[in-house]
């Protein structure tokens, strides 16, 4: 399979204007491509495929205006457009919404090379139109085996920091097999809770930033837009994000890490997340807890190293329902964090409670493939989970089908 390697690199002052201009370049490029397709569609109705764009970009670079284009590599430029290319036609299939301009503050600063592009031996890459390799920090092994890197991509972010990554074609091996299965009930006190019983804690990475980051976005709304104080000032409150970013997305490594290696099947919940953030009193927590993007983490791993990941049904009553006997409370508020159940007495933290609800309808959907509905209804399949029996839990803590 093909996996990217990403480290940070530290770029001279001849090699930053160099990808600096790269990067201009290639925003430029595909506003031009963008602003041509649009023009077409809507007075002709026509569409403008890949090659015509790559000769309008022969044309703009014999030009007096745009003749700038050829002085970087042209390779970055026609992978722009093969970009653009790749947009459109996820448009035109309704899988995303019409392509958007290029911004200089707000969009993604990079530059893609290929093979004919770039020299990689002994460990140095070196860049077309450069003469001396970037100075990399190897900060993880290239896993033995990998071949040398298909694509080449380098890119800044808003704390002026400069990474590579390299895609290459490697191969990952399989965990062992074991009979395991676990809930995964996502939160904002505790990051997730699982079936077992244990609870992951949610470090709350913005909170431990919040008085600095505040502090610092006071300091820029003072200053004058345009003059470098602004931009000594925004470069800071970049960094500070950039902390909290790398913060979260190493502790989401380490969690889904263990959980992939630790089970065979791992069961979660279609978290309707972009409807969840637009609750005021929620939205900066739950932003905070990044649950798309550990779900995210979940999806690629178990592919990965040979797991099992199931997603139930968002609408699934797994706070409701009592594992340890099927009983459907009506409701049941938030605040409400453990309850007893009136049929059978027994007494649930509401979070573990989910958690086991979850592993039990997950097993449930890939023993028959019904959907996880509730009772009352049928499932998109048009079948109810049948072989669903909440009634008693085994030693494991997972209620038995």
């Amino acid at each position: 399979m093909k996996r990217a390697y990403k480290f940070r690199f530290y770029p001279t002052d001849a090699q930053r204007q160099e990808l600096l201009r790269t990067f201009g370049c290639v925003r430029k490029v595909y506003n031009l491509a963008l602003d041509a397709r649009t023009r077409a569609w809507f007075t002709e109705q026509r569409r403008v495929n890949y090659n015509e764009t790559s000769a309008m970009l022969t044309a703009w670079k014999k030009s007096e205006d745009l003749g700038f284009l050829g002085e970087v590599s042209s390779v970055p430029l026609q992978q722009t457009l093969r970009h653009l290319q790749g947009a459109f036609t996820a448009f035109f299939d309704k899988r995303v919404k019409y392509p958007r301009f290029k911004s200089r503050k707000r969009s993604r600063a990079s530059a893609e090379y290929t093979k004919s592009a770039f020299k990689y031996r002994d460990g140095q890459l070196t860049l077309a139109k450069m003469r001396e390799p970037l100075n990399i920090v190897w900060s993880h092994p290239v896993p033995e085996g990998a071949v040398e890197p298909t694509t080449v991509t380098v890119s800044r972010d808003s704390a002026d920091r400069w990474f590579v990554s390299m895609l290459v074609e490697t191969t990952v091996d399989h965990h062992e097999p074991i009979d395991q299965a676990v809930g995964v009930d996502a939160g904002i006190t505790s990051l997730v809770t699982l079936s077992t019983g244990e609870k992951i804690t949610n470090p709350k990475h913005s909170d431990r930033e919040r008085a600095r980051l505040a502090k610092a976005q006071r300091a820029l709304a003072r200053k004058e837009k345009g003059s470098n104080n602004r931009d000594k000032a925004r470069l800071k409150v970049a960094r500070i994000q950039a902390k909290i970013a790398d913060r979260r997305r190493d502790h989401l490594h380490k969690v889904t890490t263990r959980l992939v290696r630790d089970k065979q099947t791992v069961v979660i919940e279609d978290l309707n997340v972009r409807g969840m953030v637009r609750n005021r009193n929620l939205s900066r927590a739950i932003s905070d807890a990044s649950w798309s993007e550990l779900r995210s983490m979940l999806e690629y791993k178990c592919a990965w190293y040979g797991r099992d990941l199931i997603a139930i049904d968002r609408w699934f009553p797994s706070s409701k329902t009592c594992s340890a006997c099927g009983k459907l409370t009506e409701s049941m508020p938030l605040q409400v964090r453990e309850w007893t159940c009136n049929d059978c007495g027994a007494r649930h933290d509401r979070d573990i409670n989910a958690a086991r609800n979850i592993v039990a309808a997950g097993l449930a959907v890939s023993a028959c493939g019904a959907g996880v509905r509730p009772q009352r209804e049928t499932s998109r399949t048009g079948r109810p989970a049948v072989k669903q029996e909440l009634s008693g839990a085994s030693r494991k803590g997972i209620p038995a089908l």
